[in-house]
């Protein structure tokens, strides 16, 4: 009988060593936290606490009414500013045509020019020998008066054609001014079209973000809002966490790095109810590179060390078993140790 006692203390006794952990730690997730991205009031919301949500799934709408009728408006407002570049446009080219129409006339006068002093210069000629002729008593008063109205004729025609040509220039210039303003107004036009197309891209882009949609695949840890309230831009809706794989956040005394480095594996045990320890397998995926002091409530084997090193395990959770918070004991594989 005393044997028997003897070796089942032994065996409790061994079991107690054996079942003592390297490390402590507590069960993290990344959570991200989902927000309103724009004002209005929350219309629809179908988020509830423990819920596993697909990436990219439509989980709430924030009302848009008014953003719908100034997207409108403002598409109304483009189609306008279009229309009055092509119109403008087709200006530009009536107003081209009628300067090269005026250009032509100047150029044919600038030639009718040139025939006339042509001709006037014949005529002071004949005027001038005319008059020497009439002086040597060669040619009649009549022939040198005719002489004299065929001079003064041709000069009061070049003057009128230089009037002419000036009052054409004038014209053509005009012509060019209204041509510039016309451009000047095209490009007002199109610089107002391009505007719109922003404001309208930005009104499509907050369209967007009234439709509230799940960023990552997860499950929702705790939600803030409810369907009917009015939200403002950055005001969070949901938290949500991906727990199919979590980490555990542990810490090790100096004298166990050597134990312990990326890609080891370990053995991650917590509560599973009725005394009973259910044990999941991890890998370390970060060991700190500085030391910290112990923080508060974390023990480590070695209770004298003051300074311990964060490392973090990454451990599958496809049953969901771990919760973020939980606290776990960790072994190192054997091999390790």
């Amino acid at each position: 009988m005393r044997r028997v006692l003897l070796s089942l203390l032994l065996a409790a006794t061994a079991c107690t060593k054996a079942a003592q952990p390297d490390a402590y730690g507590n069960v993290e997730a990344i959570e991200v936290t989902v927000a309103a991205e724009v004002v209005g009031r929350l219309t629809s919301f179908n988020v509830t606490e423990g819920q596993d949500l697909g990436a990219g799934a439509l989980v709430g709408t924030i009302d848009s009414t008014e953003l719908s009728l100034e997207r409108d408006q403002l598409v109304a407002q483009r189609g306008a500013n279009v229309s009055r570049e092509q119109e403008v446009g087709g200006q530009i080219g009536v107003l081209q045509a009628q300067r090269d129409a005026a250009a032509a006339e100047r150029d044919a006068a600038r030639a009718q020019k040139g025939v006339l002093e042509a001709h006037r210069d014949v005529a002071l000629r004949t005027y001038e020998r005319t008059k020497r002729l009439f002086d040597q008593q060669a040619a009649t008063a009549q022939q040198l008066d005719q002489a004299e109205r065929d001079y003064r004729s041709l000069e009061q025609q070049v003057k009128a054609q230089d009037q002419q040509i000036a009052a054409q220039e004038h014209q053509l210039a005009a012509h060019n001014e209204q041509i510039d303003v016309t451009r000047v107004q095209r490009q007002t036009a199109a610089e107002q079209v391009l505007s719109a197309d922003a404001q309208v891209a930005r009104l499509n882009e907050r369209l967007r973000k009234s439709q509230v949609a799940n960023p990552v695949a997860g499950t929702a840890l705790v939600t803030y809002a409810r369907a009917g309230e009015f939200v403002q831009a950055g005001q969070p809706l949901y938290k949500i966490a991906d727990l199919s794989a979590v980490d555990v956040r542990a810490y090790v005394a100096e004298t166990q790095l050597s134990q312990v480095h990326i890609g080891a594996e370990t053995e991650v045990t917590f509560d599973a109810g009725g005394g009973a320890r259910r044990v999941l397998r991890g890998t370390v995926t970060w060991v700190s590179s500085q030391a910290e002091f112990t923080p508060t409530p974390i023990q480590t084997r070695d209770e004298r060390a003051d300074l311990v090193y964060a490392i973090k395990i990454r451990v599958t959770n496809d049953e969901r078993v771990l919760k973020v918070g939980m606290p776990v004991d960790i072994r190192f594989s054997s091999a390790a140790r």
